[in-house]
């Protein structure tokens, strides 16, 4: 997920405007996009909830039609607002939507993972065909599932002129650090 978010900042120039749902690929946008302008951040924070970023990105666009809107989204929290498609396509809204799947509930099973002895529990997801639901709300969609595609579907992503999906298949366990275990004090914070 770094690499790919890292890759973004680079190609937009740390200039989007970068809305993010909750989870792991919130954290990781947070830390590894290179913002180059004030108010260019907008997230729910840490007690937010899953399906924030989409109708919040819609809300950005309007706010700001000429910057451009991306919406950093997991593959679980996507499902909770994809019906707001139907309003980015009657709106004709340019919001970019970078879909990280790693069909988990990332952080929830990264907890289940450290502290539960890997016994997940409604973690695992069965997606849907995400690029056939963009289609069908006439928005253009792309999935990469090779290292080698990602840059020049990125700079696809980011040069389309109207609302693109960017779905990127990532690693299925793969953890976000630092955190801080519930209960615990900033002084034990986990680095690994």
């Amino acid at each position: 997920m770094s690499e790919v978010i890292k890759k973004v900042s680079e190609l937009s120039n740390g200039q989007a405007l970068i809305v993010t749902d909750v989870g792991q690929h919130q954290m990781i946008a947070q830390r590894d996009y290179c913002f180059k302008n004030w108010r260019s951040n907008i997230t729910s924070g840490g007690l937010g909830t899953m399906g924030f970023a989409l109708p919040a990105a819609f809300g950005a666009k309007m706010a700001v039609p000429d910057r451009e809107v991306i919406a950093v989204i997991g593959d679980g929290g996507f499902q909770m607002t994809i019906q707001e498609l139907g309003t980015i396509f009657q709106t004709k809204a340019r919001i970019k939507i970078l879909l990280l799947n790693n069909e988990f509930l990332g952080m929830v099973r990264q907890w289940q993972e450290l502290f539960f002895d890997k016994r997940y529990s409604s973690t695992e997801m069965v997606n849907p065909d995400f690029q056939t639901i963009a289609k069908g709300y006439h928005i253009a969609a792309e999935k990469v599932t090779e290292r080698a595609e990602l840059t020049n579907a990125i700079k696809r992503f980011l040069n389309h002129k109207e609302s693109f999906l960017l779905e990127v298949k990532v690693k299925k366990e793969g953890n976000v650090f630092p955190m801080i275990q519930a209960g615990s004090s900033v002084s034990e914070v986990r680095l690994n």
